[in-house]
């Protein structure tokens, strides 16, 4: 049994969930009204809601269809988050002259405060490299979204990346509930995807 699908959640239903980035912090209050904050996960892990993305019967059965085939929350599989699903000329690395591989990423700054992104699912035919601005043509797609070169950039290259890219997702729940409200009015009750790690 397969533990990741490369097939890729239909995107026309993906466009109406929602969802986003989630953190997990414990807060403890002091009598005096201080906090102490403890954040137990150090990267964001996106969740989404199915249930305002079904907009027809069509639609649902694509859903039920995809359910059953991902095994509820067996296999997880590729999906679109259309708030947050490419990168601009975000910047990788500054080139040594040796090394070759780079793993794509995306950078989430304010001040001085930063969150770099590991980017394991990008869109191979959305993918630039530049190096100093430069397009570079001979790259190959690695596994887990690492980019090789086929030859090491000169010495303090500016390499950047633009692309598109996908969240390594799974099924929430063993359980998919719907229902037939009326005459061609189906519904999806709550039924949520979480971002896997990979």
């Amino acid at each position: 049994m397969i533990s990741f699908c490369e097939e890729r959640f239909p995107t026309d239903i993906s466009y109406g969930i929602s969802g986003g980035p989630s953190f997990y912090t414990e807060i403890v209050e002091t009598v005096s009204g201080h906090e102490y904050r403890n954040i137990r996960y150090p990267y964001a892990r996106s969740k989404y809601n199915l249930a305002n993305g079904i907009k027809s019967k069509e639609q649902l059965d694509r859903v039920v269809r995809f359910f059953r085939a991902m095994k509820g929350r067996g296999v997880a599989f590729r999906f679109k988050d259309w708030l947050d699903f490419e990168a601009t000329k975000q910047f990788i690395a500054i080139s040594d002259g040796k090394q070759t591989e780079y793993q794509l990423i995306k950078s989430y700054e304010v001040s001085t405060i930063i969150e770099v992104r590991k980017i394991t699912k990008p869109l191979k035919e959305t993918i630039k490299i530049y190096g100093n601005d430069k397009l570079c043509h001979r790259f190959t797609l690695h596994d887990k979204g690492m980019i090789k070169l086929r030859k090491a950039l000169p010495k303090n290259t500016k390499i950047t990346a633009s692309f598109e890219f996908d969240v390594p997702v799974r099924f929430d729940s063993d359980s998919l509930s719907a229902s037939l409200e009326s005459y061609e009015v189906h519904s999806l009750h709550d039924i949520s995807l979480i971002e896997v790690s990979l």
